[in-house]
């Protein structure tokens, strides 16, 4: 069975790009001699193809090699909450993050000693202002510029800050005050910025949790609570004018809670499932996390902002929980975020938002020991305390760099491992993980009739292929071989 995932792939790409390369020479060239107006800009375009051969070259050859880079990733961000009394240091903090493809990092507050610890490391930094800041930011311009003063000029842009949350989940608290001070706050805080000449180098928006939604299932029936909407059409319209964020902070895990089946659980972990169709407009959703944010660009939507980009600002699963709490554990905490950060990797995007991955961050770098309510808010840590990896999920730059293929030419040596269906698994459950890995945006048409993989044209065959089509391309990591344990690897070859 054969993927069609080597690196030969890269070759085509890399020879067009090589005759443009030399076509822009020549037509320089030209241009040069006869001093015309546009050789500058010719020039330039030269410059950045040149650039974009360099690095196609450079990834085929590593790919040759058996090296595949691990670069920080600028959709996949985590929450570096300090609600705990044995957290590293923030030096150590961001060496570990630098050993990552972790490319943002958000704070909930503004700690210098981290802010100045991400210096000079080019991971995006996200920094907030708390929610008894917010009434003294609104009624005073003095206090935004000061703030700005404080918290900002002194690090900017050495630590690159390119987001200021204005509060957390504040409209949800239900405190009219606070609410009515939330937009001008943020207002005072975007003027500080331009006085600063650091308009549209950092932006300014606030965070939200799920709870203003009124609806989101189906997610085309996604809105927000009518008690909320004249402040989030105030928020709304200042983040259109800015070009900022609307963050919001989704969580499957809860959504298990509030409806633990199985089938609930394969949803939510982004597990082999039926799917289940959006009732509105046919869309078939595979996991939990699409659902809940196409939801929320369906508000929006229904608000007249659909050109507002949405942020995850926190979104997670505890690997640990009190006896009486259904969903945390180990192996779901793994499962769920190491199948997102495959699906972002992915880049298939939502059904509503197609061929893009939102910004996300996940909750949380470290356990915060300190925190009150049940034990899984104090578990929902991806490292602990000593730097060591919780459970691992391919975040480690060095975790995603494969063993190196032998120096010696092997025909083995390109694919030595295969996702397959276990002996003895019944057609109900292959014809789940065949709807499973074609409803995610895979590519099936090679078991579609005429396709290379069609024949045979069995159920067992198809299953197979489209089982080691989505373990080949999220990662090859172990848990993108478990289909609900129907799956297992081998090194021959279906």
């Amino acid at each position: 069975m054969e993927m069609g995932l080597h690196s030969s792939a890269m070759v085509p790409l890399i020879q067009t790009s090589i005759v443009i390369f030399l076509s822009f020479f020549f037509q320089t060239f030209h241009l040069a001699k006869r001093k015309d107006i546009n050789m500058m800009l010719s020039i330039y375009i030269l410059v950045q193809i040149a650039l974009l051969v360099k690095q196609k070259i450079y990834l085929y050859n590593n790919e040759e090699k058996g090296i595949f880079l691990a670069d920080s990733q600028s959709f996949i961000g985590v929450n570096y909450g300090q609600v705990a009394d044995n957290l590293p240091s923030p030096e150590s903090t961001a060496k570990l993050l630098q050993s990552t493809s972790i490319g943002k990092v958000r704070l909930y507050g503004s700690d210098p000693a981290i802010i100045k610890a991400l210096a000079n490391t080019e991971i995006e930094l996200t920094i907030g202002t708390s929610n008894s800041d917010i009434q003294s930011l609104a009624s005073d311009p003095n206090s935004a510029t000061q703030w700005i003063n404080a918290n900002v000029l002194p690090f900017y842009p050495s630590s690159n800050i390119t987001l200021i949350t204005v509060g957390n989940e504040v409209i949800t608290l239900n405190d009219q005050t606070l609410t009515s001070c939330l937009l001008p706050a943020m207002q005072n805080v975007q003027n500080a910025l331009e006085k600063a000449n650091l308009n549209g180098k950092i932006r300014v928006s606030t965070v939200h949790s799920m709870a203003v939604m009124a609806q989101s299932d189906p997610p085309s029936s996604g809105t927000i609570q009518p008690m909320y909407s004249d402040a989030m059409k105030g928020l709304l319209e200042f983040l259109k004018e800015t070009g900022s964020p609307f963050a919001v902070n989704p969580y499957p895990f809860f959504a298990y809670q509030s409806d633990p089946r199985p089938e609930t659980l394969a949803f939510c972990l982004f597990q082999p499932n039926s799917g289940r169709v959006d009732s509105g407009n046919g869309i078939k959703y595979m996991n939990m996390f699409d659902a809940q944010v196409d939801a929320v660009q369906s508000a929006l939507n229904a608000l007249g902002f659909k050109e507002v980009e949405i942020m995850v600002a926190e979104t997670g699963w505890p690997y640990k929980g009190d006896s009486n709490e259904v969903g945390p554990s180990i192996d779901n905490a793994k499962a769920y975020n190491g199948n997102l950060i495959s699906h972002l990797r992915s880049m298939v995007g939502t059904p509503l938002m197609p061929g893009k991955s939102i910004d996300t961050y996940i909750f949380a770098l470290y356990d915060e020991d300190l925190k009150p309510g049940p034990s899984s808010e104090r578990a929902f840590g991806l490292f602990r305390p000593d730097l060591s990896m919780t459970y691992d999920v391919s975040l480690s730059k060095s975790s995603q760099t494969p063993t190196p293929k032998p120096v010696t030419p092997s025909p083995k040596a390109t694919q030595t491992v295969w996702c397959v269906p276990k002996a003895g698994v019944n057609d109900a459950q292959l014809q789940s993980n065949l709807d499973y890995v074609c409803g995610l945006g895979l590519d099936c048409s090679a078991i579609q009739p005429g396709g290379a993989c069609f024949e045979p044209n069995t159920l067992a065959s198809h299953a197979a292929y489209a089982m080691n089509l989505l373990y080949q391309t999220s990662g090859r990591n172990t848990w993108n071989c478990d289909f609900l344990q129907t799956a297992t690897l081998t090194s021959s070859n279906p």
